[in-house]
């Protein structure tokens, strides 16, 4: 993980969980308490990231997996160097909705790329870069669906199968690395949910400044 004095707090769940409603209020609570942050998105953040991003969702494109994933990384890559580097060496919390994790579990769970491959092209574009901490909003298909509506992007009309494999890849990854990303009920009501991811982040600020005044001293 890189030695940074800013962090990065990733935001992750399936489509329709409300995380991106999450990333404001969490943003909202970090203004209100004088923190210093940036708030990004994947596919995104950049111009040449958003672009990406158009196609990526339209429903009139339907690039082979490999396309997808590899569009995925660019898109990584250029919003990793451009913005979310020099903001974590500037010190700035970083909120980002999504990261490395959408990969592993859409690309790869959903999709069924290969693990070990998308895990190294991570680490390549990103140069190792690993959320310090990640909020999992986990929802169940059902109540997903509800919420998304009649309205779906490319990714979010995949069949249901491929959605219930997302989430399990999610899971997954969760019980592989509970140090770093809490699971959180999306079905609590927003405010409770709001407060919960409150508290995981500001603890996890409040003791990476501990860290870093131990260090200086």
């Amino acid at each position: 993980m890189f030695e940074t004095r800013g962090l990065l707090i990733s935001l992750e769940g399936i489509d329709g969980c409300g995380k991106t409603t999450q990333a404001e209020l969490l943003c909202g609570k970090l203004a209100q308490n004088g923190f210093d942050y940036i708030q990004v998105r994947e596919p995104g953040g950049t111009v040449f990231g958003e672009q990406i991003r158009q196609i990526l969702l339209d429903n009139r494109y339907s690039p082979l997996l490999r396309t997808e994933m590899l569009l995925y990384m660019a898109a990584r890559s250029e919003l990793t160097e451009q913005v979310i580097l020099p903001a974590l060496f500037a010190g700035k919390t970083v909120i980002c909705d999504r990261f490395t994790d959408s990969t592993l579990a859409y690309q790869g769970y959903g999709g069924g790329t290969d693990l070990s491959l998308i895990r190294l092209l991570n680490y390549k574009v990103t140069g190792g870069l690993v959320p310090h901490l990640t909020i999992l909003l986990d929802l169940s298909l059902e109540e997903a669906a509800r919420r998304r509506g009649t309205s779906a992007d490319r990714m979010e009309s995949k069949d249901i199968r491929y959605h219930r494999r997302v989430r399990k890849g999610y899971l997954d990854i969760a019980r592989q690395e509970p140090h770093r990303m809490k699971i959180v009920d999306a079905v609590r009501a927003v405010n409770d949910q709001s407060e919960l991811i409150w508290r995981l982040v500001f603890r996890k600020i409040d003791s990476n400044k501990s860290a870093r005044s131990a260090y200086e001293f």
